[in-house]
């Protein structure tokens, strides 16, 4: 008896329809990939690259961290209630103005995905946070950047050109991340009167506690008349969380309602949720840790200027060398020395204010740096924005 391999052709059996694949959404197919700031893992490199504060946790903290964790078998509250109370009280606040989430970028795609459909724009400046492009592509929505102006702020005025009938979000990332200029009072107010009223403007003010400019932004007095502002904070910097992941908006009560129905249910863990009560409890010894952070990157930027650097008027706790194609080489040069920092290809690199021995080496290594390239820092050339090493 023939095999099957002997069948007529005609006898063969037909072959299986192939199967068809789970599909996912083509935008998610090309996003652009988040790139963390490298570790410092290597025994007596210092970790300079994600803008973490050099403190271990506060004592009060670290209790409050111990003690839920005996508890962990338990759900936490659903939408951080304490947590919420603790933020609204902090700021001076209703507590149904409050939302929190899974640190602010989780609060970001969350309050994108509520307001986006499919095409709807969010304009926002370029360079900066470098999650925003991710979220809005998850969120269906298509951006629009704007460049920053030559010293790395945010060009609000061509911003509020950028916005179109499709615009639903705006966003402002003050002190901006990696450059570090902050928008003023002044500015910020002139430009909510040029945005209409249904497009929101979402004000990212992650590094808000590290702000020394004469007209720092008072972003809670707006609320009242801007009800389409949203004010986006975070504990990861200044209170010295960024492992635990809570961040908060404070909006109009309708949305903030909505916004909150739509969170992940208990998105917030037990954990987070201590240390965040905690840490607001903290206040004075934060804002003291805040100082010597601020007096410690004031100590750097008067030593990058004496040397020829010019970077502008940095205001959170990290500053910005805007070395175009040679970033790559400085970010290596870093490492080899003893710092890991953050370069973004071809535009600059950003290094965080950390211990005062970490920021002893860079300022080495900056010094060196500007001898390379001229009699100082401020002989290099700027060509297409950048600067050319």
């Amino acid at each position: 008896m023939p095999g099957p391999s002997e069948l007529d052709e005609a006898e063969q059996p037909p072959a299986a329809p192939e199967r068809p694949s789970v599909r996912l959404r083509p935008a998610l197919e090309t996003l652009p990939a988040y790139v963390p700031g490298a570790s410092g893992a290597s025994p007596g490199v210092f970790k300079l690259s994600s803008n973490e504060t050099p403190f271990p946790p506060l004592p009060a903290v670290l209790s409050a961290i111990s003690d839920a964790a005996e508890d962990v078998n338990r759900y936490p509250l659903m939408y951080a209630d304490r947590v919420v109370a603790e933020i609204a009280r902090h700021h001076g606040q209703d507590p149904e103005r409050v939302v929190v989430g899974n640190g602010s970028v989780a609060v970001a795609e969350l309050l994108l995905r509520a307001m986006c459909e499919p095409g709807d724009e969010v304009v926002y400046a370029w360079r900066s946070f470098e999650a925003y492009p991710i979220i809005v592509q998850v969120a269906g929505g298509t951006s629009v950047q704007v460049p920053n102006t030559p010293d790395g702020r945010h060009d609000l005025d061509a911003m509020a050109a950028a916005i179109t009938d499709r615009t639903r979000v705006v966003i402002v990332c003050t002190p901006n991340n990696p450059t570090g200029a902050a928008v003023t009072h002044a500015e910020l107010v002139a430009f909510l009167e040029k945005v209409p009223t249904d497009v929101m403007v979402l004000l990212d003010e992650a590094y808000a506690h590290f702000v020394r400019s004469a007209d720092a932004i008072d972003s809670f007095s707006l609320l009242s008349e801007h009800k389409n502002l949203v004010i986006m904070r975070t504990f990861a910097k200044a209170y010295g969380l960024a492992g635990l992941r809570v961040g908060y908006a404070v909006a109009r009560r309708r949305l903030a309602r909505t916004l909150r129905t739509a969170s992940t249910p208990f998105g917030v863990n037990a954990i987070a949720q201590a240390a965040a009560v905690a840490a607001l409890g903290q206040e004075r010894a934060v804002r003291e840790r805040v100082d010597e952070i601020v007096a410690e990157r004031e100590r750097v930027v008067a030593a990058l200027r004496r040397q020829g650097w010019d970077i502008g008027d940095p205001q959170g706790n990290f500053f910005w060398l805007p070395l175009g194609d040679a970033s790559g080489s400085f970010a290596a040069d870093a490492l080899e020395a003893g710092v890991t920092v953050r370069p973004f290809a071809g535009d600059g690199v950003r290094i965080s204010i950390g211990e005062s021995e970490a920021n002893d080496i860079v300022l080495t290594l900056t010094q060196r740096w500007a001898s390379i390239s001229g009699t100082d820092a401020g002989s290099t050339q700027r060509v297409g924005g950048s600067l050319q090493v």
